[in-house]
């Protein structure tokens, strides 16, 4: 049974899901964490659902087992399309939360707006986006934008310089000709290259991402089991990652620093 002073942990497939770690240590200091990035087997977004699905499973029970982690946040786009449902089936008493395509708060920035959703294939050829994209056909037009290759540069450390825009206006130009009002950053790497993103696009483009949400969630969701860390202490955050390698965890740092 799980007990209060037990951590939470936080899975991606790599290093993407420190941008929602970061929301949910400020919402939640006095809880501790546990991040495993499991950047041995990335990217996720360009694998089968089956293996994506097996990886998922795996960290999860591995995380439950060995760590003791009192709640989950599946903080991968890819991974919580691909097995947050099953995870509820098969762990019902933990709190646990997956993420999405922070759409909803971009169509409603303003009357009919045009959405960029930047995301990888797997997300945008999954029924999550599908689903979401015709509840809000009617009050937005919504353009999805395959991104393979940029959780790459999160994944190196390469926030910056001429190869990512390089990258970014390849993928960005062709829509931001015809006028874009808001992009969905739907994949927890793309916050750590949001500062290029935003020059590209323009300051009067409107960026949304969905760590807040998430945090919250989860936030509710261990209030409701009763799990809260009430012990008067400041958190510890704890990171791990299946490669193994100390540079890995170095990055880690340093973008959950930033």
């Amino acid at each position: 049974m799980a007990k209060k002073t037990d951590p939470i942990a936080v899975f991606d497939s790599g290093m993407g899901g420190i941008s929602v770690l970061r929301e949910m240590v400020r919402l939640m200091p006095e809880e501790d964490f546990i991040y495993f990035g499991d950047s041995k087997n990335a990217p996720y977004g360009t694998k089968t659902l089956e293996e994506v699905r097996s990886l998922t499973l795996s960290n999860i029970k591995y995380l439950l087992e060995v760590h003791h982690a009192k709640a989950i946040a599946v903080a991968c786009n890819t991974a919580t399309s691909a097995a947050v449902r099953i995870l509820r089936e098969l762990y019902p008493e933990v709190p646990l939360v997956g993420v999405e395509p922070a759409i909803k708060p971009a169509v409603s920035c303003m009357d009919h707006p045009r959405v960029l959703v930047m995301a990888t294939p797997y997300t945008l050829n999954g029924d999550k986006f599908k689903n979401l994209k015709e509840v809000y056909q009617e009050q937005a037009v919504i353009e999805p934008l395959p991104c393979p290759g940029l959780m790459e540069f999160v994944e190196r450390g390469v926030l910056y310089g001429e190869d990512l825009e390089y990258f970014l206006h390849e993928k960005m130009d062709p829509f931001l000709k015809d006028g874009i009002d808001a992009i969905v950053l739907g994949c927890t790497h793309y916050p750590f290259v949001r500062d290029t993103i935003q020059r590209i696009a323009g300051d009067e483009v409107l960026l949304f991402d969905g760590s807040l949400g998430t945090a919250r969630e989860l936030r509710r969701r261990i209030h409701a089991a009763g799990l809260e860390n009430d012990a008067e202490h400041k958190g510890n955050v704890t990171f791990l990652n299946s490669t193994g390698d100390p540079g890995r965890i170095r990055l880690s740092l340093t973008l959950f620093n930033m």
